[in-house]
């Protein structure tokens, strides 16, 4: 359950629209909400005031902007430093159960070149985030899909996406499994067929929460990008382990950084906003 929320505030993107349709959910509505703004040590001392200054004047902007019910508990924080690890600490430090962060998108190796704040903290965090295009129209989240598998960050993501919908009127989960065994495309609408739809379809029913369950057969990042725009999703969960050993914990991930890894290609292409669930396999 997602109790409490860091919002990376750079004042540009969408992760301001993206944390406002969050808390519009009943069970995210009483979250702590911390919204951090990260300001780069300047060596000249009049430019570090100015810096403090403004970002100081960013965030009250953007507790205003984001409107948020009263009984919601906002803190806002100004920290210096890198911002790619500067983010990484808070968010140990706060313990928050979810990052939010805005993306341009960058492919592979860009996102390095670029200096990307959002692609070394979905690297180097262990906790689950959620990445928003800039170019990504944020919608009110109705339509909740996830991507499973047998994996144990699997399950987790499908019993966020279960506590996600809790109490949410009209809601509904679309269950996508890409199974390399499959030939073709299908849509089961009992699941039976599909062991690891099986679990997700009973707990649904358990909880009387609408849902669609769907196979699919081909490469996951490419199939699970597929299915999220074919559905209409508003909101896509996707499990995330980090299989690393623990001496390799505090450096990026290789196969994420060089783009060859699922995560990293839904992050890319998906068409709506990604929350990552993060799980050690280590």
């Amino acid at each position: 359950m997602i109790q409490s929320i860091l919002l990376a505030d750079s004042g540009v993107g969408q992760s301001e629209q993206m944390l406002k349709a969050l808390v519009e959910l009943p069970a995210i509505q009483r979250a702590a909400v911390t919204v951090l703004h990260v300001i780069t040590p300047q060596v000249i001392a009049e430019d570090m005031v100015s810096q403090r200054q403004e970002g100081v004047k960013l965030l009250a902007q953007a507790v205003e902007r984001l409107h948020l019910d009263p009984v919601t508990n906002v803190n806002t924080m100004l920290r210096e430093g890198d911002p790619k690890d500067t983010v990484v600490q808070v968010a140990e430090e706060i313990n928050t159960d979810l990052i939010i962060m805005g993306s341009r998108g960058l492919k592979r190796l860009q996102s390095i070149l670029a200096n990307s704040v959002s692609q070394y903290v979905f690297q180097l965090s262990p906790r689950p985030m959620l990445l928003v295009r800039d170019d990504l129209f944020v919608k009110k989240i109705n339509r909740v899909m996830v991507a499973l598998d047998p994996s144990a960050s699997g399950q987790i993501c499908l019993n966020l996406a279960l506590s996600l919908m809790d109490g949410l009127k009209g809601g509904k989960l679309i269950f996508a499994h890409v199974n390399p065994e499959l030939k073709g495309r299908t849509e089961l609408t009992s699941a039976e067929a599909d062991p690891v739809l099986t679990n997700a379809a009973n707990a649904a029913k358990q909880r009387g929460i609408a849902y669609q369950c769907l196979s699919s057969s081909g490469k996951p990042g490419e199939e699970i990008c597929r299915i999220a725009s074919e559905t209409n999703a508003d909101l896509l969960l996707l499990g995330s382990p980090d299989r690393r050993p623990s001496i390799a914990r505090s450096l990026p991930d290789l196969d994420r950084l060089l783009g060859t890894s699922t995560s990293d290609y839904v992050r890319v292409y998906a068409e709506c906003p990604v929350l990552f669930v993060r799980q050690s396999e280590a």
